[in-house]
Parts: structure tokens; sequence; C-alpha cells
């Protein structure tokens, strides 16, 4: 391929939000690496994208710094350069801090914020030779907390921060953060785990735009910051969910 095509690199691109924003690049022309732990769904994202344009899967633990070295590395010879890296990848524990066990925390935080780290510290190289990029993708969960979240919700606080951290120290590469709220992702999902979203009156009227979120809506903001129409914003979190987070609750 030329090596003037933009490329790509999105962690857990497999399925949900993740596959969205592939999708979506792909459509402006990006070549995308889908850095996927979840073989089964790697493959099948894989498989669905190639109609749409130039990807290619790519198994990595992004927790562990030999797999992403080995990842960026592959990307790099494959297509030449590396524009953009959307740190996607994630993963939650449901469990009250008693429950809770350290190597439990451990992982979590090494997905959602280790492993952004990692990939930002071995695709600085290469995003600074092409006037690249970083998105990463936080959650409102940095803002707000829901029972039994504290390892995702540190590590997402963690993200943010790390994001403002990275746009001081990368410059002239941007980096800036997206925070999903509820994001519906169910028929993003690989197929074995697809279903139908359903959606109640309740559901629609939490949010002050009237609807429950869909990736599209993360997606779009990802391909803002990536253009050169966002060339003056770094280091900045964006509160993507609808209103929720400004929405006073009230028990009567």
């Amino acid at each position: 391929m030329s090596k003037a095509t933009k490329v790509a690199i999105v962690t857990g691109g497999g399925q949900g939000i993740g596959k969205c924003i592939a999708l979506r690049l792909l459509e402006a022309d990006y070549a995308v690496v889908l850095a996927e732990l979840d073989e089964e769904a790697g493959n099948e994202a894989e498989g669905e994208l190639k109609q749409v344009g130039n990807v290619v899967y790519a198994p990595c633990d992004i927790s562990d710094e030999a797999s992403v070295q080995a990842m960026i590395a592959d990307a790099e010879g494959r297509f030449g350069g590396i524009d953009l890296l959307v740190n996607n990848a994630g993963t939650v524990v449901w469990k009250s801090i008693d429950d809770l066990s350290l190597a439990e925390w451990n992982r979590v935080l090494a997905v959602n914020l280790t492993g952004a780290f990692l990939c930002a510290k071995h695709c600085a190289p290469h995003l600074r030779q092409r006037d690249g990029s970083i998105v990463n993708i936080g959650s409102t969960r940095a803002y707000m907390s829901e029972r039994h979240t504290a390892a995702y919700t540190a590590a997402k606080g963690g993200l943010v921060a790390l994001t403002h951290s990275l746009a001081v120290d990368l410059g002239p590469v941007r980096v800036n953060c997206i925070s999903p709220g509820w994001i519906e992702v169910g028929d993003w999902k690989k197929k074995s785990q697809r279903y139908l979203p359903e959606h109640s009156d309740e559901d629609r009227a939490q949010h002050p735009v009237g609807r429950v979120g869909v990736p599209d809506d993360i997606a779009s903001l990802v391909l803002f910051l990536a253009s050169p129409k966002s060339g003056f914003i770094t280091g900045v979190d964006f509160i993507v969910d609808g209103g929720m987070t400004r929405k006073m609750i009230y028990v009567e």
C-alpha cells in the first residue's frame, strides 16, 4: 500500500465501540490495525471489515510490553507508519472492594491504564514522524461511580490524567480523551454475544438528549480529534454521555 495512506491502531477493535471506530476510520480511508486479545472477535471483525477497507487483525495483549512492541512493529512494517493510536481496549470486574482480589485489581489497571501507557510509549516515535495523534477512550466513571467498580473507576480516572500528561510530554503529538457514558454496544458485539438492543422510556428519559448513546457517537468524535480540524486541541477529555453527568438527581 502507499505510505501516504493514514494508518490507525485501534486497541480492542474486535467488537463494541472499538469495532465501530475501526469501521468509521476505514470509511475515511485509513488502514486499520485491530489490536485485539479476543481471537474470535478479532478474526470475525477482520473478515467483516475487509469488505470496507484495508484492515488487519493483530493478536495483542496490551498489558504485556513484548506483545505491544510486536504489534506495533508489525503495523509499522506492514503499512510504513502510524498516524493514529486509539487506546480503546478495556475490561471491568464487577465486585465490591471486600470481594475484589488484588489480582483482579491489578488486571483491570493493567488493561485499562498500563496498556494505554505501553501503546502510547511505543507508538510515540512513529507518531512523531507522521504528525500523528492519540485518542484515549475513558469513561464517565472517572467523574461519577456506581457500586462495585472500584478498579475500573480508578483506571479510567488515571487514564484521564495520563491524557494531559502525555499531551505535555509528547507534544506536538496531540493526545486527547473521550469519556463515554451509557453507550449501547449489543449490536456491535461478536456474533456469539450479539443481541438486539432494547431500551425503556425510563432508560431514554435518564438522558437529557432523550436517548441512549450508540458507538457512532464516539467514533465521530474520534475522527474529528484525529483530523487537522482539531489541530489546536490537546490534553482535553470530552464527556460524551447525553448530558447524564450534568443532571442532578434527587430522591423524592
